[in-house]
């Protein structure tokens, strides 16, 4: 089974946003880079779409669940500064095939460093560039495999 790890796309300069945070919507930038994620997934099964609570997030995605017919589900669990712990438990759960998960650049290397030390087999570098998805291979419970596909720019 198949769990895509995304990076948010690009959301311009945190120190040049007036708003909280968690409100800095994607550029427009980070608008090519939303049709890159889908231009990679395009001929993945996708069943669901969970996305930290962070506008960057989860407009990032969104196209992606509405081209599938899916909304997406915020999820503290991927918010910057969590825990990698319940990530992992999350792509581990068998009814996970096709689950795609929308988190920060913090978090994201700190899933990859976890699922390494326990055995998943990559050739890729621990990258983690907005827009970005790890591919993850699951099997028996076990994250076997990780790929990754760096952004387009569609």
């Amino acid at each position: 089974m198949a769990v895509y790890l995304v990076r948010h796309a690009h959301a311009g300069n945190r120190s040049q946003w007036s708003g909280a945070d968690d409100e800095r919507p994607i550029s427009a930038k980070g608008r090519q880079q939303s049709s890159g994620v889908m231009a990679l997934l395009a001929d993945a099964t996708i069943t669901r779409v969970s996305s930290s609570p962070a506008a960057r997030c989860t407009e990032t995605v969104a196209p992606l669940a509405e081209a599938h017919g899916l909304t997406v589900v915020v999820d503290k669990q991927l918010a910057e500064g969590s825990e990698p712990r319940p990530c992992i438990q999350t792509v581990l759960d068998p009814s996970s095939d096709g689950l795609v998960l929308c988190s920060h650049g913090d978090l994201i290397p700190k899933i990859i460093r976890r699922l390494s030390a326990d055995g998943m087999r990559t050739k890729d570098p621990n990258l983690s560039q907005k827009g970005s998805i790890w591919v993850l291979e699951v099997d028996d419970g076990k994250v076997v495999s990780g790929r990754y596909l760096p952004p387009l720019l569609a």
